[in-house]
Parts: C-alpha cells; structure tokens; sequence
C-alpha cells in the first residue's frame, strides 16, 4: 500500500510539471499548433486635469505731491514713501494667497508733482496694460481722469480723496472709493461725541478749500446727531501766530461755553497749537486733537499689530493712514481674484459688488462696498497722538442694513448717478 502511494503521488507531481509547461513545447509535443498568446495592453493614463494659465492682475498706482502746509515741523514731514510703502505690502499679502492658485501680482507706481497733470500717467500705466489704477489725486484731477477713460475696461480706487461730491453728484461708475469720505469721518466723531453728551460745539474753520468742506460735513454731523454748534469763526491770524500761541489763541477762543472744540484744519496750519492755549479747558477733536482716521499706529486689536508688524518690517517706519488706504486698495483686488481667478477688470469689480464679498481690514469688522457709491463701508478711528480711543460707530446707533452705513450718506441720502 505504501509503495502505491508513492506511485501516485509522483504521477500527481509529473501532471503537475506538464502543466507548467511552455505552451509551445506542450503543442510540438502534442503535434497540434497553440493560439499566439498576447499580454494585456497596458492601462491608458488618465488625462491630467486642466490647470489654469496664469493670471498677472497689474496694480498701476498714481500719486500727485499734496500741496506742502505753510508752516511745517521735522517730525510732521511726510516720509518718501507714504502711500506707496503700503501698495507694496498690499502686493505681499496678495502674494501670500495667490501663488497657490497661479495669481500673479505686478505694481508699477507713478509720482506726479504737486503742479503736474496727472493724466498723462494714468495713460502710460493703462497703455502697460495695467487695469486697475489707484489714485491718490484732487478730486478735480480725478473726475477728469475717470471721464477720459470712460467706455474702458479701466478701474479707479481712489485711496485719497475723502470730497463728498466724488460719492455724490460727482459719483462715476468706474471709481471705487478706499478713502473715508468727509462725511464718514464727521458722523464718526459726532456719534463718540454724542455718546459722551458733549452736544455743545465750537467750530474752528481754516481758510482753506479743504477746510470749509469739512466744516460743512461737521455741520451735517451735528445736525443728524443731534448735536449743536454754539460758536464758529474762522482762523485767520496766520502761521506766526505760533509765535505769540499763549496770547492770540485765548483772545480767539472767548466765545461762551461749550463742551468741545472742533477744528477744521486739514493742512495743520493752527489746530497744534490750540490745546493747553485756550480760554476755557475744553478737549479738541476733528483734524486735530482727537481725530477720526481710517487708520493710524496705535492700532493693534483685531490682528492690526500683525499688520503693523509686517509693515515695519518692510519699511522700518509706522503706517500711516494713506498706506493702509493704498494697502487696502491693492488688497481689495487681490481679494476679489481669489474668487474670480481671472484678472479681467469688469469681473473683478463684479465680484467687489457682489453680496458674498468682503474685505479683511483689521477693524473688528470686514468692510464691503456699497453699490451706490462704491465707498468701502468701514469703521472709523477716532485717535490722537498716542492712542486709539473707539472705533465708530458706536455701539447703539442702528441701521436697517449695517451699522456702517450709519456713517456718510446711506443709501436714501445719495445724490451719486452713476455716469
């Protein structure tokens, strides 16, 4: 039994080598032909997914030289760079983002002196195929310049002007507006002042253009707030009044009681040397004293002071107002991109319109702009020297849509016509 067994299994062991075999061999032994064995085609490889060309969104900035104060401290001169430091940090910060989806990014700034014509260098950034324009102009020199380039698939952000007419009868509907106007920054201050119960004001007016416009937004202010301006005069001792401040100032502030001094005097010429000088111990707000800004350097709540930080960083100074306007400005087209991935002008300011929209400022809130106008919505800060007090508006005052819209002209207020 034991040697059958052994007999079986090597037959089992031979069947199972012939079957190993090479088909070939297996066929000359048979005498018979085999079917051609093929291998299996390899798999196809799948189509790669389609990615996108890049997009270059070229930024063109123009900024015309203010006209120089007349009388000026070392300490109050404006750095080289003041506005376009920010634009740059704006360029950064969309960088950041955008180099994952193949944004690209590209500035190209142009100074116009302070008796230029600022024209002729929005024409040299838009023939460079730059599509979006910041300006930092007069407001005259802006409407001309949004006027000649009407019809084009050509955006403005105006990051200095804060006229109301460019948001009122002056609107054009290829300007989108980064600067607070007039009107945000007077309601802002009279709602922080109304908050206090401090209704009662004198009003310090400049001689200049600028001046009388915002005197004329505090009024508006006053009068919507419910506030109330007791006493106005208009300065005009000159600039060497700094020199005899302690005598001419208390003779020019002898007007009654009043709760506080409200200074326009946006080129600086005299509201410095009103504190400590006048009749009666009253604070200063307005352009001086405790001002509202868009921004300023004592700001850190929010994730300002990483804002900050990068900023110095970049440009070892402080920022200040119109480099967060042009930093803003730039950052408000890179982040409308993320969603457009398409740096065609018109989708992009589509985009800023849209509901769905909103803008990053370190305020607390995200901004956003209002169809209307095309202001950007935002909080104001209302600061002095070495510190920011609140941000407006304040808490209380409501609105329908957004508190913001509570400061400047909301919407059943607009003049602005789209042209």
């Amino acid at each position: 039994m034991r040697w059958m067994a052994s007999v079986a299994a090597a037959a089992l062991i031979a069947a199972g080598c012939a079957s190993l075999a090479p088909l070939p061999a297996r066929a000359q032994d048979a005498g018979t032909s085999a079917p051609a064995v093929t291998s299996p085609p390899p798999l196809a490889a799948k189509p790669a997914a389609a990615i996108a060309p890049e997009q270059t969104f070229r930024i063109g900035v123009v900024r015309q030289l203010p006209v120089p104060p007349p009388w000026i401290a070392p300490l109050q001169m404006p750095p080289d760079d003041l506005g376009l430091a920010g634009a740059q940090l704006g360029i950064r910060d969309n960088l950041t983002s955008g180099r994952f989806l193949k944004l690209d990014y590209k500035l190209t700034t142009e100074t116009v002196p302070t008796e230029g014509d600022p024209l002729p260098a929005v024409q040299k950034l838009v023939d460079a195929g730059n599509g979006f324009i910041l300006l930092d102009v007069p407001a005259d020199q802006l409407v001309k310049i949004a006027d000649a380039f009407k019809g084009q698939n050509v955006v403005f952000i105006n990051v200095g002007a804060s006229d109301d007419r460019l948001r009122q009868q002056d609107c054009r509907a290829n300007v989108f507006h980064i600067a607070p106007s007039r009107a945000m920054l007077a309601d802002a201050l009279a709602q922080f002042l109304v908050t206090k119960r401090w209704r009662n004001w004198f009003l310090m007016v400049g001689r200049t253009d600028g001046d009388r416009l915002y005197a004329e937004a505090v009024r508006r202010s006053a009068k919507k707030f419910g506030a109330k301006i007791v006493a106005e005069k208009t300065w005009d001792y000159g600039p060497d009044a700094r020199a005899t401040a302690q005598s001419e100032v208390p003779r020019g502030t002898q007007v009654g009681e009043y709760d506080m001094l409200v200074v326009a005097d946006e080129l600086g010429e005299f509201g410095d040397i009103l504190p400590y000088n006048t009749w009666l111990s009253r604070p200063i707000a307005g352009t001086q004293g405790l001002m509202p800004l868009s921004w300023h350097p004592t700001m850190e709540n929010w994730g300002a002071s990483q804002l900050q930080s990068r900023f110095f960083k970049q440009s070892k100074r402080l920022m200040q107002p119109l480099d967060f306007q042009m930093w803003q400005g730039v950052f408000a087209v890179g982040s409308a991109s993320l969603k457009t991935r398409n740096s065609d002008p018109a989708k992009v300011t589509a985009q800023m319109l849209s509901p769905d929209y909103d803008l990053p400022v370190f305020k607390g809130v995200a901004a956003s702009f209002r169809d209307w106008d095309h202001q950007l919505r935002q909080p104001i800060l209302l600061t002095h020297a070495t510190n920011t007090v609140t941000l407006s508006p304040q808490a209380g005052f409501l609105h329908q849509t957004s508190p913001l819209d509570t400061l400047g002209f909301d919407r059943p207020e607009s003049a602005c016509k789209f042209q």
